[in-house]
């Protein structure tokens, strides 16, 4: 998929005017990174020798935005009004001086929308996705959450795809509301203990530390413009933002921050998202188990309708089902007893394992492959391996396949450990193979008698308020047994015990 680097070319070329030592900023913007590979580890991510991928399932966050409601609202509109409104001489403000007629590329109407390079990016994900399975049946259905930036995100994969046949494949549409019952792609909406404020106490701590400087260095430049805290992180957001709009952004410029400065601001993200999404939140595995479960499920199943299954969903699924994996780990082989220990909030940790840049870029992408193999020095059989944005992740303790792949036998053993390891809060509906979505079900202890419901009639492909009538029913009953409700017959012996309580977080972007 190395023609997603073709999107971000002008952007490229800017940088390269400043950046002597090959420090990409795009590299380090958290969650509003324009898609990259890291190669990290620096493996080879061709399919093993003696290997031929036979089914994979990728889930993914939606492609570039303008701006998120909350980015926007909280930094990006502040400083654009702030800017408006000042009195600074910005053409004698040194690397400030861009300023003086620079014009925000970002309106309130623009909120949520995919770019023009987000269209791009998704359309190009379809095309090497293609490319990349040339045997692959074309998939029937592809699944995404509601929100027109996935919605969207999903329709240019097709569009790339097929080569513009988009009748060839079904968009499925899941909802994105706390008590959908039938909620694989935002279970964490279904999952009433998880609250998107989660890490904002860990990221302002070390905000406010390494901000000082830069505040003190700008207001030098620019006497006249009181800079906050609030402001510097508006300007490191334009650089991503703008970039994905414009194609480039002065705000990039290493002449305004330092490298040092950038990874600064990427750590404090990365605080944020391990509080939030990570590791240093225990419901995390949780929320990601049951689409690596499912996923596990699907591809294992010889009879299965699809060879490919692709999800489109929000930023904050992606970095759990990677918790759930045991990717991205600080302590995967150090054992520390305590986990937060390895991302401190007065100094960086530049050794960490867990880069949000790395994990959840704009059109983020987990695939899990299977693999039938004949490969020198291997049993023959079938491996699994796990890629993220394109590059080979192998697996802690489930590795002894080609190209550091897992046998199936150990793929399987890997999963149910980590199924009870995660303690997940949830019960998997099990589908027809043209659907598999997991439900993340709020339940109480005890007893811990787990319970699956099977589905066994086809479901139409369209929004998952049309999914088959034996669906809905279902997700009353689950709706049901949440709210306690006797009427439809769910006692104590069919509810599973969980970590979900009462409380609720916000789709982010």
């Amino acid at each position: 998929m190395h023609r997603f680097l073709t999107l971000l070319a002008i952007g490229a070329l800017t940088l390269a005017d400043t950046n002597t030592n090959n420090f990409n900023p795009l590299h380090h913007l958290a969650g509003i990174s324009p898609y990259f590979t890291p190669n990290d580890p620096q493996l080879d991510p061709s399919v093993p020798q003696g290997c031929n991928v036979t089914r994979a399932a990728y889930l993914a966050r939606h492609a570039a935005i303008y701006a998120n409601d909350f980015d926007y609202e909280s930094y990006l509109e502040p400083f654009i009004q702030k800017l408006q409104n000042t009195t600074q001489d910005w053409s004698k403000a040194g690397s400030l001086s861009f300023l003086s007629d620079w014009k925000a590329p970002i309106t309130e109407a623009h909120l949520e929308k995919i770019t023009r390079v987000g269209l791009q990016e998704s359309m190009m994900f379809g095309i090497n996705i293609h490319d990349k399975y040339p045997n692959f049946k074309t998939p029937k259905n592809v699944w995404t959450s509601t929100a027109e930036r996935t919605v969207k995100t999903a329709q240019g994969f097709i569009l790339g795809y097929t080569g513009n046949e988009t009748t060839q494949i079904n968009v499925t549409q899941v909802g994105e509301y706390k008590h959908a019952a039938a909620n694989s792609l935002t279970p964490y909406q279904s999952c009433p203990a998880y609250s998107s404020s989660y890490g904002s106490k860990q990221s302002s701590e070390f905000v406010s530390h390494y901000t000082k400087p830069i505040i003190a260095r700008l207001q030098a430049q620019a006497p006249s413009f009181n800079f906050t805290a609030d402001d510097i992180i508006a300007m490191f957001e334009f650089c991503g933002y703008e970039t994905v709009i414009r194609g480039s952004s002065p705000f990039c410029s290493l002449d305004l921050f330092t490298a040092t400065e950038w990874l600064a601001f990427e750590y404090g993200n990365d605080l944020m998202y391990f509080h939030n999404t990570g590791y240093g939140r225990e419901l995390s595995p949780a929320i990601g188990f049951p689409w690596l479960n499912a996923t596990r499920t699907i591809l294992a199943d010889d009879s299965a309708a699809q060879d490919l299954y692709v999800s489109f969903t929000h930023r904050e699924l992606p970095p759990t089902v990677l918790t759930a994996l045991g990717l991205f780990n600080n302590s995967a082989y150090s054992g520390a007893d305590d986990v937060n220990a390895t991302m401190p909030t007065d100094t960086i940790n530049y050794f960490r394992a867990w880069k949000s840049s790395q994990i959840l870029p704009f059109l983020t992408n987990i695939a899990i492959e299977k693999m039938a193999c004949d490969s020198y020095g291997y049993d023959d059989g079938v491996y699994y391996r796990v890629l993220v944005n394109e590059g080979p992740q192998p697996l802690v303790g489930c590795r002894d396949g080609p190209g550091e792949s897992c046998s199936e036998e150990a793929f399987g053993r890997f999963v149910q450990q980590k199924g009870e390891s995660s303690n997940p809060p949830t019960s998997l509906i099990r589908l027809p193979d043209s659907n598999h979505i997991p439900l993340c079900i709020p339940q109480e202890p005890p007893p811990k008698v787990q319970t699956s419901l099977i589905h066994k009639q086809p479901a139409p492909t369209t929004h998952i308020n049309r999914i088959s009538e034996e669906l809905l029913i279902a997700a009353d009953v689950l709706r049901a047994a949440l709210l306690r409700v006797p009427d439809f017959g769910v006692h104590a012996h069919g509810v599973v015990h969980a970590v979900c309580a009462v409380g609720g977080g916000a789709v982010g972007g």
